[in-house]
């Protein structure tokens, strides 16, 4: 599908501060429910399945992506299938004197080649990053030379992942 994406409103990489829910009907929700499955079903076959002519579907889909509903279609890719079959979290604390900091971290760690995903909290840990390595040796290596080693975090405690198993569509 061949959709654009608009521009999230804030700074860039900011997700919207809007956060009223969208208007959506049963049709929005099967059409959503339907590309959680599968980002690349066709408008046709999209159409087709929740019973609705395409460019009626193509119509909702652009609104669900204006609406910011649908905030992107990405390629999962199984990081064991590319050489990093060890997955973790790692909870990260910032030095308290380094609050200011937060968002050149975030820009610092989402460049990292190893870090899948990264989670801004309030609670006990600042954030929680989702990481993928070679080995234990490769995990290690990012920790102590990416993370510990950086003066602005106070401390990182590491689980390992068994098994990332996908969650149903949150509609």
């Amino acid at each position: 599908m061949a959709v654009k994406s608009p521009k999230p409103a804030g700074r860039p990489g900011e997700p919207s501060k809007d956060v009223r829910p969208a208007d959506l009907d049963d049709l929005d929700r099967s059409i959503l429910s339907l590309l959680h499955g599968d980002a690349r079903i066709t408008n046709s076959a999209l159409a087709e399945a929740v019973g609705v002519a395409p460019s009626t579907c193509h119509g909702r889909v652009r609104r669900l992506l204006e609406l910011g509903v649908i905030r992107g279609f990405y390629t999962d890719i199984d990081p064991a299938a590319v050489g990093l079959p060890l997955q973790a979290m790692i909870a990260v604390n910032l030095q308290s004197n380094a609050r200011g900091k937060i968002r050149s971290f975030i820009q610092q760690v989402r460049r990292m080649r190893q870090v899948m995903d990264v989670y801004f909290l309030a609670g006990a840990d600042d954030f929680i990053l989702h990481v993928a390595a070679r080995d234990t040796e490769d995990l290690r290596s990012f920790v102590v030379e990416n993370l510990n080693a950086d003066a602005d975090v106070a401390g990182t405690q590491t689980s390992l992942i068994f098994e990332h198993l996908r969650g149903a569509a949150p509609i």
